[in-house]
């Protein structure tokens, strides 16, 4: 498993007997149902262990020694910390059964008819599965390097946009241009884009050819202006401004504080701010990214203080050519078991999509506008 520990524990879990390992695995479900401290008269008439009153209470003050779980008030129950979780997660973890990718699943991300929108419907898959806001990194081919472009003439005033990158990576497009082209016209906007680029990176390109169609000469010249449209429009698919999905924001809202440990307005607004300028998500969830297996990162254990707040469930999925992520953002008082093993199937169905179907990124049929910005 690929998960963050904390800095410093003082106990390994492992250390612990079985039925204080039964007795915190009680108490944190409890709490996650319920949300107030756990006493030790609510376990015992749970019925589950056999074991006294005293005997409960003697396991919760070893427990709170160990740092597991903490006492809000002197006449209060227990409730986890955030190693309580970590303890419990790290149980899941090596307990959890192999996860199976959903048909059902698989079936609605299928109903989209681009790689966009099914990582659109991935987050909101997530966010109905898991009750937490879903969300979805997409890998970016930004720093791949440009290789070829060619244009091909299709029926009608249809082209057929080809752009191959280093590392066997392709992109596929076709555009209605509104008039039919000679193939030698195709051919000198396709050399011409060739000789111009190569050597960049598709995020290089993009960029150049953007400020090219912004300059005034370019306007005068039909076949470069066609050309440069036609690279643009095919490049902003392969290399896509949206590079992060989310769904379910609210979501945090109803259920991400409680009696013991409330989260502040300040927070909220610090996280919904955060997935509004996506760029910052996006480079705030890198960090824990890197591993093809599950990972998990609760409350304290970010390293940005406006997540420590939340607990974070995120795997990998692979999409034939690259790698990118799938997850949920809840609070730390999350049903990390459903969590788990929602973000574990739904990363296993959005593989088997995007491998067994080639889409675009967006969809294919589409006029480039006749402005240049």
């Amino acid at each position: 498993m690929a998960y963050r520990k904390p800095t410093s524990t003082g106990h390994h879990g492992s250390d612990l007997p079985e039925r204080t390992r039964r007795l915190l695995g009680a108490l944190i479900r409890e709490y996650v149902d319920h949300g107030t401290p756990v006493s030790s008269r609510q376990l015992v008439e749970k019925g589950e262990f056999g074991l006294s009153a005293a005997t409960v209470r003697n396991i919760l003050a070893s427990l709170e020694e160990a740092g597991l779980v903490l006492q809000p008030h002197t006449s209060a129950g227990r409730i986890p910390t955030d190693l309580g979780y970590r303890y419990y997660v790290d149980f899941l973890l090596e307990h959890r059964r192999a996860a199976q990718s959903t048909p059902a699943v698989e079936a609605r991300l299928r109903q989209a008819g681009s790689v966009n929108g099914v990582l659109s419907n991935v987050s909101h898959e997530l966010s109905r599965v898991s009750h937490h806001l879903g969300f979805v990194l997409a890998p970016t081919n930004e720093t791949a390097g440009f290789e070829h472009i060619e244009f091909v003439q299709l029926e009608g005033s249809r082209i057929l946009v080809l752009v191959t990158a280093h590392g066997h990576q392709a992109c596929h497009k076709v555009v209605d241009i509104g008039e039919r082209l000679q193939r030698r016209e195709l051919e000198q906007g396709a050399n011409y884009i060739n000789r111009e680029f190569s050597g960049l990176t598709l995020g290089e390109v993009r960029a150049l050819v953007i400020e090219r169609l912004r300059q005034e000469q370019v306007l005068y010249d039909e076949l470069l202006s066609r050309s440069l449209r036609l690279t643009s429009s095919t490049l902003e698919d392969m290399v896509p401004r949206e590079s992060v999905f989310v769904d379910g924001a609210m979501l945090l809202f109803d259920d991400v504080s409680d009696d013991t440990s409330p989260v502040s307005l300040a927070t909220m607004r610090a996280l919904l701010s955060m997935m509004q300028e996506k760029q910052r998500l996006v480079r705030l969830l890198s960090e824990y990214l890197g591993s093809d297996e599950l990972t998990v990162v609760i409350g304290t254990e970010h390293a940005e203080t406006d997540l420590q707040a939340f607990s974070l469930v995120a795997s990998a999925y692979f999409d034939g050519q690259q790698t990118g992520t799938v997850g949920v953002i809840g609070p730390r008082r999350m049903r990390y078991s459903r969590a788990i093993a929602a973000v574990d199937s739904v990363s296993q169905a959005v593989s088997r999509v995007l491998v067994k179907q080639t889409l675009p990124y967006t969809d294919d049929a589409r006029r480039i506008p006749t402005d240049t910005a």
